[in-house]
C-alpha cells in the first residue's frame, strides 16, 4: 500500500478503504476476538449488514482498484489467485490460496510462476471461471482508460512495460499463458519472491471478455465472490449486494457470507458514523465502519462506557509515521545533523499529538512492529520516550552550530493527526530544547503531496508516511530506499535519495527468496542498516480503533489489514 495521501488512499478500497490504508505493532485486536464478538451466540446466516462509511466505494472495478490481500468490500465481490489469511492478529498476515489450489508454484530462479484453479469455480451466471479470464482481466488493467490499480504487473512481466492493454492490442501478453482452462504462468523480468502477495491484488481478478463492458464495467462487474452487484449508485456512494447463487464454500475457505445481503452506504462525516455506530439503533445495530477511525475526544467517551468500549476493534497495519530529510539541503547534508534531530524528538509528545498511546505507538524502526515485515528491534540514536537535548547539542557542535541553528519542518494542513499541524508543533518543541528553532511550513494537502515527491521541489526537512502494499519488507523499503526508483521526472518517493549499491544489491537478492519467513528476517538487517544512514526518523505506527453495531458478530481484524474483515461478519 502506498502514502495514503497519494492513493488517496485506495486503503479505502483495499483493506482499509485505505486511509487507513488505513491500512503495525506485531499483535491482533485488543478489544475483539474471532468467535461471538459483539455478541453470546454463535454467528449464523441471514440478515442486512450495513456498512457506513466516510468515502464512496469508486471504480469498482478490478482492474482499477489497488487494494491488498483483495480489498474490504472488492473481496466480497472479486476472488483472486491468492488473498489474505482471514484471522486475527499475526496469522491474518499470511497469503494463502483463493481460487487456485497452492500460492504459487515458482521455478528455480523465481521468475516463473505457475498457478492452477480450483475445480467447479463459477460466476454468478454459473458459467466457469478459466484460467484465460484471469489473463483477460489482467491484461485490461494495462488499458489507460482503466487506470489506478497496482504498478507492479507493468514492471514485473516481461514485456509488459508499453503494452496498452486488449482494447488497443488484442494479441495481449506473451508474458502470461494458460495452457488449459485451469492453468496461468507468469514469466518476469527477473526474480520475484514474492509474487504470491502481488497475486492477492485485485487485477488479478477473473473478468469474462464477453461480459467486459469497459469504462462501464464497474457498474455491474460479474462476481466470482460470494456476492454480486445489485446496484451501484453514483459511482459507489451507495453499493447494494446480494448472494451469488454459484458461489460455493467448498471452493473459498476464506470468506464466511453470514449476511444476506449487504447495503454500503458512504458521504457520512465521521462523527456522525461513530455517533451512529455508538447508539445502534435499528438498522444501525447490524453496522459497521470499513474507513473511519475513532478520533482522541470520541474514544475519551467511549473508554468510559462499559457496554461501548466492548464494541471496539482494535487493529495494527503495516504503517510507519516518520520525519524525512533531503540530504542535497542544507544542513541535511550533514549527517551529525540528521542524527541531532533524530536524538532531540520527544516520542511521548508526538504520540500525544497524535491522539495518546491507545491510538500511536512510538517507532524506532523504519520497519512495522510486525513478524511479517521482518521487524528487527534497534534503536541507533536512543533517545528514551522524551529525547536527549544534551547529545542533541553535543552532535551539533561537533557538526559546526555550536550555537544552535534554524530549519524549516514542511506539513500538511489536513486534520489527520499524522502529516498535521500537531504532529508538527510537537516536533518543533522538543528540537527546541536542543537549540534548533523550526519554522513550521504548513500547506494545502495537494500542494503538500506534490512538492515532497518531486525532487526539484522537495524540501530539507518535512513529515511523512507509509503504508504497505502487502505485509513485507519489500514493499515497505524498496520504494523508499531503492536508488533505481529514484524519479527525476515524476512522483519520486525515495525521498533520501538514498543510491547505494550495497542496499540495492541486498533488495535483489531478498526478491529472489521464496522462503518468506527467511526473506523477512533479510528484510528486517536490511532496516537496521539503512537506519544507520539516518535519512529518516521514525516518529509512530498508528493504531486502529473502529466502532461495531452491537448486533455485529465474528469481529475478525488481522495484522494485514488493521480493520474489520467484513468477509467474515455475521449479523443477528
Amino acid at each position: 500500500m502506498r502514502q495514503p495521501s497519494v492513493i488517496a488512499r485506495r486503503v479505502a478500497a483495499a483493506s482499509v478503504s485505505l486511509v487507513l490504508a488505513a491500512g503495525a505493532a506485531a499483535c491482533g485486536p485488543e478489544d475483539s476476538g474471532a468467535q461471538g464478538a459483539g455478541g453470546d451466540s454463535a454467528p449464523h446466516k441471514g440478515g442486512t449488514l450495513t456498512v457506513l462509511n466516510s468515502q464512496p466505494q469508486q471504480d469498482f472495478d478490478p482492474a482499477r482498484l489497488y487494494t491488498s490481500g483483495g480489498g474490504n468490500v472488492p473481496s466480497l465481490v472479486f476472488r483472486t489467485l491468492t488473498t489474505r489469511n482471514r484471522e486475527n492478529g499475526a496469522a491474518g498476515a499470511q497469503v494463502v490460496p483463493d481460487l487456485a489450489t497452492d500460492t504459487g508454484r515458482p521455478d528455480k530462479d523465481a521468475t516463473v510462476w505457475t498457478y492452477t484453479l480450483k475445480a467447479g469455480l463459477k460466476y454468478e451466471d454459473g458459467t466457469p471461471i478459466t484460467s484465460a479470464d484471469i489473463k483477460y482481466g489482467i491484461e485490461r488493467s494495462f488499458a489507460p482508460e482503466l487506470s489506478g490499480g497496482a504498478p507492479y504487473l507493468r514492471d514485473w512481466l516481461v514485456g509488459a512495460a508499453d503494452y496498452q492493454g486488449p482494447y488497443k492490442d488484442k494479441k495481449g501478453l506473451d508474458a502470461i499463458e494458460t495452457p488449459d482452462e485451469r492453468t496461468i504462468v507468469f514469466h518476469l523480468n527477473k526474480p520475484e519472491g514474492e509474487f504470491p502477495y502481488l497475486a492477492t491484488q485485485t487485477q488479478f481478478t477473473p473478468v469474462p471478455k464477453s461480459k467486459d463492458t469497459g469504462t462501464r464495467y464497474e457498474e455491474h462487474p460479474v462476481s466470482s465472490g460470494p456476492y454480486k452487484v445489485v446496484s451501484n449508485d453514483n459511482d459507489g456512494e451507495r453499493l447494494v449486494l446480494e448472494r451469488n447463487p454459484y458461489w460455493s464454500a467448498s471452493t473459498d475457505a476464506e470468506r464466511r457470507a453470514y449476511p444476506d445481503r449487504i447495503d454500503v452506504r458512504s458521504g457520512f462525516d465521521s462523527a456522525v458514523i461513530n455517533q451512529r455506530l455508538s447508539a445502534s439503533q435499528g438498522k444501525d445495530a447490524a453496522a459497521v465502519t470499513t474507513d473511519t477511525n475513532l478520533g482522541p475526544a470520541e474514544l475519551a467517551k467511549v473508554t468510559g462506557d462499559k457496554e461501548l468500549a466492548a464494541r471496539v476493534g482494535t487493529g495494527h497495519f503495516g504503517y510507519t509515521n516518520y520525519m524525512a530529510f533531503n540530504p542535497t539541503v542544507k544542513p541535511f547534508d550533514n549527517v551529525k545533523v540528521r542524527q541531532a534531530i533524530a536524538y532531540a524528538i520527544d516520542r511521548s509528545s508526538v504520540v500525544n499529538a497524535a491522539g495518546g498511546s491507545a491510538l500511536a505507538e512510538p517507532a524506532t524502526t523504519f520497519l512495522p512492529d510486525q513478524k511479517s515485515f521482518g521487524h528487527t528491534p534497534y534503536d541507533l540514536f536512543p533517545a528514551g520516550p522524551s529525547g536527549d537535548p544534551a547529545k542533541a547539542r553535543q552532535l551539533l557542535k561537533e557538526a559546526g552550530y555550536g550555537n544552535g541553528l534554524t530549519i524549516t519542518l514542511t506539513h500538511s494542513n489536513s486534520k489527520d493527526f499524522e502529516t498535521s499541524p500537531e504532529i508538527a508543533t510537537a516536533v518543533q518543541d522538543a528540537l527546541k530544547k536542543a537549540g534548533i528553532t523550526v519554522e513550521l511550513k504548513g500547506l494545502e494537502d495537494n500542494d503538500y503531496g506534490s512538492r515532497i515527491h518531486d525532487v526539484r521541489t522537495e524540501p530539507g526537512l518535512f513529515l511523512a508516511h507509509w503504508g504497505a502494499d502487502w505485509p513485507s519488507g519489500g514493499p515497505f523499503l524498496a520504494p523508499i530506499f531503492d536508488g533505481r526508483q529514484i524519479v527525476r521526472n515524476g512522483a519520486n518517493f525515495n525521498t533520501g535519495l538514498l543510491d547505494d549499491k550495497s542496499v540495492n544489491a541486498e533488495i535483489d537478492a531478498i526478491n529472489k527468496l521464496t522462503d518468506l519467513d527467511a526473506a523477512a528476517g533479510r528484510w528486517g538487517a536490511l532496516d537496521r542498516k539503512i537506519g544507520e544512514k539516518a535519512l529518516v526518523v521514525p516518529l509512530f505506527h498508528p493504531v486502529y480503533k473502529r466502532l461495531y453495531g452491537k448486533d455485529v458478530k465474528n469481529v475478525v481484524i488481522s495484522d494485514w489489514t488493521g480493520v474489520l474483515d467484513i468477509s467474515q461478519v455475521a449479523v443477528k
